[in-house]
């Protein structure tokens, strides 16, 4: 098992906040909530409740994955915010760069996926019993040169390591993947997976809100 070295803090992460939401940009390698065990208490949650005591965490990403997380403040928006994600009713995009040149501009991969339950975390297709699992993705740029490719990709469904999963049984695994990864997880010191977009319509105010944060690749 890898041991759990986070990222030193670098300033604050949050990159917008109101009376109801919090919006932080969580580097590669640290956790979204405090893990199982002792040292992993370091999570992006709590280097923000460090600043905002009220905020609560509405969803998560990977410790490998960086982007954008939301944060609700106090537990009724935390509710109201969690069911907007339950109801797929939040548009999220990543970026990711993947090993090899893919073919089609835009396309979709729709694959179930369940636990691999002896090897977890790890994630597998599994057409009879696993849950419905759906991913958009479109090129953004080639480079036959590195043989990489630059995608956005929209998760519609939210599984465990879906993006991840996909884009390797596509054939063209995210670089930096040690789980999924093969040969591409030498081909970069991180993951190379942002969540870069979050949009969603305000559930108090019935405002639409829309925040980004460009890569760090």
């Amino acid at each position: 098992m890898r041991l759990y070295v986070p990222p030193p803090p670098a300033g604050s992460t949050v990159i917008h906040v109101d009376e109801h939401c919090i919006v932080a940009d969580k580097p590669s390698g640290l956790l979204s909530v405090p893990g199982r065990g002792p040292g992993k208490e370091d999570c992006l949650a709590a280097r923000v409740q460090a600043e905002f005591a009220d905020a609560l965490i509405v969803h998560r990403l990977d410790m490998d994955t960086s982007g954008l997380l939301l944060l609700a403040r106090g537990a009724p928006m935390q509710s109201a915010l969690s069911r907007l994600f339950r109801e797929r009713a939040v548009d999220k995009r990543y970026v990711a760069v993947v090993h090899g040149l893919v073919a089609d501009d835009a396309g979709e991969v729709d694959l179930p996926l369940i636990c691999d339950w002896p090897n977890r975390p790890r994630q597998i297709v599994e057409h009879a019993i696993g849950k419905p699992s759906l991913t958009r993705y479109r090129v953004l740029a080639r480079d036959p040169a590195a043989n990489t490719t630059r995608v956005e990709l929209e998760p519609v469904t939210g599984r465990t390591h879906q993006l991840r999963v996909h884009m390797a049984t596509l054939g063209h695994p995210i670089l930096g993947d040690d789980l999924y990864g093969g040969p591409a997880t030498r081909l970069a010191g991180r993951l190379l997976l942002h969540a870069m977009e979050l949009a969603f319509v305000h559930p108090s105010t019935g405002e639409a809100r829309q925040f980004r944060a460009e890569p760090p690749f």
